[in-house]
């Protein structure tokens, strides 16, 4: 995933937050794309429907990097894991701009540990997130370890993609007013349907060096069944239980981004043809 060494990154649409913002509980109204820890997926959802949590001492973080400074071409994107987020936002932003003129540009808020945000306090372990109360992307970097070690990931660059790509998913669900209401599973899904749309247009942004390869498409379904939530719950040690899904099988998740990436077309990913 070569971004082109002359494009210009827009770092403003990134928020490097740095750490020790966390409280207690858990965020109120979130939509969790990438999901939590394993052994905490049932413990995160109690939480939030009972918002119930313990206060959290702040924690001592370095400052936060300067992004204007450090993320201004393609060359950095390709050095540097937070200037790739950058590169990855920025694409993901441009194309949705293009193919939805009611758009409007949402933030990626980096942190460490714990952050506070519309929608509530939360903590690394709830996973990357959208707060449609403060249309904002969540992301702790932490959390590609995660996928890797705890969800038998292969990860690499592009499955981190697939991620940010999905939590972008829920902030244009939340602009065509598709958030409220209907299955979890189904709007989980189209989300994963929205970022097998941008993967397959991505390329024509001009941010990226050549279209993106098998290889790197594979990271992508990887990633998508390790957080299916069979696979949770057989990691977890319990049975699988359909009726609990919340984000759709592995073999859903992997279906749902291909049809995006197959199509090219967002008005493919209507939800119900998805679940």
């Amino acid at each position: 995933m070569d971004f082109r060494d002359d494009v210009n990154l827009d770092s403003s649409q990134v928020e490097d937050a740095g750490g020790g913002g966390g409280g207690g509980g858990f965020p109120r109204g979130v939509v969790v794309g990438g999901g939590g820890i394993v052994s905490l997926i049932a413990l995160v959802l109690v939480f939030v429907l009972n918002n119930v949590g313990t206060e959290q001492p702040a924690q001592r973080q370095p400052p936060p990097a300067n992004l204007a400074e450090r993320c201004q071409t393609g060359k950095d994107a390709d050095q540097t894991e937070k200037c790739q987020v950058v590169g990855v936002v920025n694409s993901i932003q441009d194309y949705w701009k293009t193919e939805l003129p009611t758009y409007r540009l949402a933030k990626t808020v980096l942190y460490s540990g714990g952050v506070r945000t519309a929608c509530g306090a939360a903590d690394s372990s709830v996973g990357p997130f959208y707060c449609p109360g403060d249309r904002r992307v969540y992301l702790d970097l932490s959390f590609f370890d995660q996928l890797r070690s705890q969800f038998g990931a292969k990860g690499g660059p592009f499955a981190q993609a697939y991620v940010i790509a999905h939590e972008y998913g829920h902030h244009v669900q939340n602009l065509l007013g598709a958030l409220e209401g209907g299955s979890s599973v189904a709007t989980e899904l189209q989300a994963d349907c929205y970022a097998g749309v941008w993967a397959k247009n991505a390329y024509q942004g001009g941010f990226y060096e050549k279209p993106f390869t098998d290889t790197e498409i594979a990271e992508a379904l990887d990633a998508a069944a390790a957080v299916g939530d069979d696979r949770i719950q057989q990691r977890s040690g319990g049975s699988v239980d359909p009726e609990s899904f919340t984000h759709g099988s592995s073999k859903q998740r992997v279906a749902a981004f291909q049809r995006g990436y197959a199509t090219g077309k967002a008005a493919e990913c209507t939800a119900g043809d998805l679940a």
